[in-house]
């Protein structure tokens, strides 16, 4: 008997753009009495990529376009690429939550999703009353499910409100909950889409975990989509690369992660926009944001190990009153990995400022970022050190390469950081133990 689980063929799915729903009455008609001649499907010959950087040219687009892939038992596939790339519509399709246009998809076993907070729970439901329900609705007997309840219970960490609504439940709680649920009520293809990344470290832990013991013991199948490129890496053993709906890359998982980094993650250093076009609200607008390397004005000059970056950011303040206000950035490295938080409301670097132009500049010490790819994935300016006016995501990405020490290959990069240490090593002749 063969161990493949999940098998699709030529999957592909189109959407209609603008106001319009995914087809008429006249598109269906057509499209039938093509399929009862044996005829093309005549929208499958019409509609463009789905490269969202590209001005629409034809009413319809292809989320996803002829996608090929097996998956077998005991099989971790990390499914991975830039928002857009068609992830979630990939899942949708397998979980039956859509239809595809062309294509099929075999599923052997129970399917269970978690592709968002809260996915499968009934808000006036309670935790209780969700667990038996998603049970039921999978084939599980009564029996089964309360055989094991108390386990889901426990790994949700939910003990006290099992008998409260999931409505007043916090979107971590929901999540917790709905993995539980997915995971122990022993589907033969688990779904799991980016929610863990809601949950805190203590969960995004245990999860992975699990995930593990259920494709390990229990010899279940788990598609894994994240932006954590160190999730993918230590959970999967299979990796798939997405880019504008169509498939770039099917391979083991290092290779996979490797791929994406190489072709998908970009240098974006400087930003500016006039001020009427500035992204922003009724508060404030960020005008512009650029960085370079410390000492050196070029706009594109090569940061090596060791070298400082400088961060430049111009907003635009529209409340006529002086409050205290502050900049806060997350910087991220390649593997989605938060390398640290930097923000004046730690340094007491704010100030009270009005309406107006502002300016914000801060520098990252020398000596202390690794070889790879970073990106300011969170740029947020905050009132009163508990306001946030605007937040703006992605706003920077920039290369940091490896200085040549004249040492030949000096093997992989180890570690985020790579700071200047000062050391001292000596022996010692007096010692006693």
């Amino acid at each position: 008997m063969s161990d493949i689980v999940l098998k699709v063929d030529n999957l592909s799915k189109q959407y209609r753009l603008g106001e319009i729903g995914t087809g008429t009455i006249s598109h269906d008609l057509n499209r039938w009495f093509a399929k009862i001649r044996g005829k093309e499907d005549p929208y499958s010959i019409i509609g463009q990529v789905n490269d969202r950087t590209k001005k629409a040219e034809s009413d319809f687009v292809w989320a996803l376009k002829d996608i090929n892939f097996e998956v077998k038992r005991g099989e971790i596939l990390g499914i991975i690429g830039k928002n857009g790339a068609g992830k979630s519509t990939l899942l949708k399709l397998i979980s039956r939550i859509t239809a595809p246009t062309t294509g099929s998809i075999k599923a052997k076993g129970r399917t269970a999703s978690l592709l968002e907070v809260g996915t499968g729970m009934h808000p006036e439901m309670t935790a209780r009353e969700n667990v038996y329900l998603n049970g039921a609705i999978m084939g599980m007997t009564k029996k089964e499910i309360t055989r094991k309840f108390d386990e889901i219970i426990s790994f949700a960490g939910c003990d006290m409100y099992v008998d409260t609504p999931v409505k007043r439940f916090s979107s971590g709680m929901r999540v917790r909950l709905g993995f539980a649920v997915a995971a122990f009520l022993e589907p033969e293809i688990l779904i799991v889409d980016e929610v863990l990344a809601v949950g805190d470290a203590e969960f995004q832990k245990k999860a992975i975990g699990k995930m593990k013991d259920v494709t390990n013991d229990g010899g279940r199948t788990v598609l894994f989509v994240s932006h954590n490129m160190e999730s993918v890496k230590s959970l999967c053993n299979r990796g798939m690369v997405l880019k504008n709906g169509m498939v770039q890359f099917l391979g083991g998982v290092e290779e996979s992660v490797q791929n994406y980094i190489e072709h998908y993650v970009e240098e974006n250093r400087s930003r500016k926009w006039p001020r009427k076009e500035a992204p922003g609200n009724h508060s404030a607008a960020l005008l512009s944001a650029n960085l370079q390397k410390d000492g050196d004005p070029a706009p594109n000059a090569i940061i090596e190990t060791g070298d400082g970056v400088v961060f430049n950011f111009v907003f635009d303040y529209k409340e006529s009153r002086e409050v205290q206000l502050d900049v806060t950035f997350h910087l991220f490295d390649e593997m989605n990995t938060l390398v640290f938080v930097g923000s004046t409301g730690k340094t007491g670097d704010g100030g009270v400022l009005g309406k107006g132009v502002l300016e914000a500049v801060c520098k990252i010490p020398k000596n202390l970022l690794n070889e790879g790819n970073y990106r300011i994935g969170r740029l947020l300016l905050v009132q009163n050190r508990g306001t946030v006016l605007y937040e703006y995501k992605d706003v920077l990405s920039f290369d940091v390469v490896r200085r040549n020490m004249g040492l030949g290959w000096q093997g992989q990069k180890l570690g985020v950081v790579y700071p200047k240490l000062d050391w001292e090593f000596k022996s010692i002749s007096n010692y006693n133990d």
